[in-house]
């Protein structure tokens, strides 16, 4: 379990342990705000664990101020994509060494109304609009699933983008919802009507992670689990690429030459240098706010 609340963490884990008399549940730290952390979580696991079977991303923020992460993206986009889409680069050996294996993004309804702008990616030119910026951030989710599935064609790693529905967690605590005493007093009641608890909230993802009906099911957007075709924009191979390269460079893999491992030939001849203007990060980005891991 990789989270950044390592006392949540444990508790959870120990909470596991005990109803499973499993005691091989581990709490790691993990915060997606920090590309530092991320490679070092990567590197514990790649050195400690033989096999990964599976790797959940599920991890999120939703809906917050304008914030950085440690490394100077919007918060949003660094955390729900930058963050996981490193994660999932640097133990894709690992992935393919232990195929068959599956990868599972948690994405969500919002991407439909999501638009990827690769010019302003961060929210340095426009006037920042939270909502939209969680919309781009689930949308990038659904781009890098199916791209990700495509590169990793004939590996036995397979990879699925999944909506869970709406559930009572703390991810929506930036969106006002209980922040009035109408909201707390009125609404609340029947806003917990509508809503999953974690646990019906978890299923879809476990579904999509030990199902036999999900073998060799690749690429696909389930809407809780049932498979359904993603808004138009998520089918866009050209953007799906273009955010993978982008991505890429922010992150540092391209420099490393990790990115390239899942390449087919063709991606390969036809790379090119399409986001200068991301090249420049922030020299003092604000303090990273951590987000929920659990």
């Amino acid at each position: 379990m990789g989270c950044r609340d390592m006392e949540k963490c444990e508790a959870a884990a120990k909470e596991i342990r005990g109803k499973t008399l499993n005691p091989h549940v581990y709490a790691c730290h993990l915060d997606l705000a920090s590309t530092k952390s991320v490679r070092e979580f990567a590197e514990r696991i790649k050195r400690e664990e033989k096999r990964v079977d599976v790797l959940i991303n599920n991890a999120g923020v939703m809906r917050c101020p304008a914030w950085k992460t440690e490394d100077g993206f919007d918060m949003q986009f660094g955390v729900n994509h930058l963050g996981h889409f490193l994660l999932t680069n640097l133990l894709l050996d690992k992935l393919k060494e232990s195929a068959p294996s599956r990868v599972i993004n948690l994405a969500s309804l919002a991407h439909i109304v999501g638009k990827i702008d690769f010019e302003d990616l961060n929210w340095e030119k426009k006037k920042f609009d939270t909502k939209q910026a969680y919309c781009q951030s689930k949308l990038a989710n659904v781009l890098f699933t199916r791209e990700l599935a495509k590169r990793l064609q004939g590996s036995g790693v397979t990879v699925n983008a999944v909506h869970p529905g709406v559930v009572a967690t703390e991810l929506g605590r930036h969106t006002g919802m209980h922040q009035s005493q109408f909201s707390s007093s009125v609404l609340s009641p029947f806003f917990s009507l509508l809503v999953k608890n974690p646990e019906l909230g978890a299923q879809p993802s476990v579904y999509l992670a030990v199902s036999e009906e999900m073998e060799g099911v690749t690429g696909q957007y389930y809407d809780v689990m049932t498979e359904k075709e993603p808004a138009p924009q998520a089918l866009d191979e050209e953007a799906a690429r273009r955010l993978w390269e982008v991505s890429s460079r922010l992150v540092g893999l391209e420099e490393e030459g990790q990115s390239s491992k899942s390449n087919p030939p063709a991606e390969e001849q036809n790379k090119a240098a399409q986001i200068d203007s991301m090249k420049t990060v922030r020299q003092n980005p604000e303090p990273a706010v951590s987000t929920e891991g659990l």
